[in-house]
């Protein structure tokens, strides 16, 4: 069984729970269970979260685990000698050391992220760069791996950070039954845009978010303009005026954007050979989702990957 802790503290966002609760499902979906699950804090007894709902903690101590998980939230500024003593040993107790958002600043000040790559929440990365020039900060990343420290951006982000943890210990069949069980539209990788094109395009439409759902599962066909009119029930007249008039952008442009998300998850693997990245997610060749990238991103596919491998 391995041994999941969580550090709270005072403020401490609740949204780590919910990347909790992905191990807590995983114990769930077994015949045994795969982790145990404990709550730290400095002084232990009960720790007001950032919405005012106490956590009962044990106070810290000497023993380790598998992984220590740094929840984001507002910390003291600089954090307590203890509480940075302990992070800063956690490296030589556990076999990870895992932060969700802001819970990248706790990281830093302890040394952990010196030299390493990380990011945290797209509004904070900025102000980790310039307090803690050390760091390699990538700002558009939902989670980033750097030998045995992991870092995710915010939010919900720290979901699919605890789903890659989970496969990486009981595979990716195990992760993927966790998904499903938290009814996860979308289980995103850590090479893709903290910035969603979906939430970006924020269709309010039914029909037209309708086409979009059937063209995010479909990204591997031509993905004609009567193929989501008709996904949509409209005629492609109607469609092209409806998509433009809720979205702000050409339907073509739209599936562009989804298929440069899907290929920037699928190029963090590097089992994926470009060439195949291309194929599935409908670009058809590398030279032509090499253009898309640089449209859409700026750097074109192989950048991504070799900062991926750094």
């Amino acid at each position: 069984m391995r041994n999941i802790v969580l550090l709270a503290y005072p403020g401490a966002s609740v949204m780590a729970l919910a990347a909790v609760s992905a191990f807590e499902t995983a114990n769930l979906l077994d015949e045994r269970p795969l982790y145990a699950l404990r709550f730290l804090s400095e002084t232990g007894g009960s720790v007001s979260t950032s919405v005012g709902m106490a956590l009962n903690t044990d106070p810290i101590d000497g023993a380790g685990g598998d992984t220590l998980l740094v929840g984001g939230g507002v910390f003291p500024d600089p954090a307590s000698d203890a509480l940075l003593n302990y992070v800063r040993a956690a490296p030589d107790r556990f076999r990870r050391v895992a932060s969700i958002c802001t819970g990248a600043f706790l990281l830093a000040q302890a040394g952990l992220l010196d030299g390493r790559r990380a990011t945290t929440h797209w509004l904070d990365a900025a102000r980790l760069q310039s307090r803690f020039p050390n760091v390699r900060v990538e700002a558009d990343r939902i989670f980033v791996q750097d030998g045995g420290v992991w870092t995710s951006a915010g939010m919900s982000a720290g979901v699919d950070l605890a789903l890659q943890l989970i496969e990486d210990d009981q595979g990716r069949d195990r992760a993927k039954a966790v998904a499903r069980k938290l009814v996860l539209y979308h289980r995103r990788g850590g090479g893709q845009s903290q910035f969603s094109s979906l939430i970006e395009m924020s269709p309010t439409s039914d029909r037209i978010r309708a086409s979009l759902a059937f063209a995010r599962e479909n990204l591997r066909k031509p993905l004609t303009v009567s193929d989501l009119a008709a996904a949509a029930h409209l005629s492609p007249r109607q469609f092209s005026r409806s998509f433009q008039a809720d979205t702000g952008q050409t339907p073509a442009k739209a599936i562009e954007r989804l298929r440069v998300d899907a290929a920037r998850g699928l190029l963090e693997d590097s089992s994926h050979s470009v060439d195949m990245v291309a194929r599935e997610t409908g670009f058809g060749d590398r030279n032509h989702m090499r253009r898309a990238f640089l449209r859409t991103v700026g750097q074109p596919p192989q950048a991504l990957r070799r900062a991926n491998k750094r």
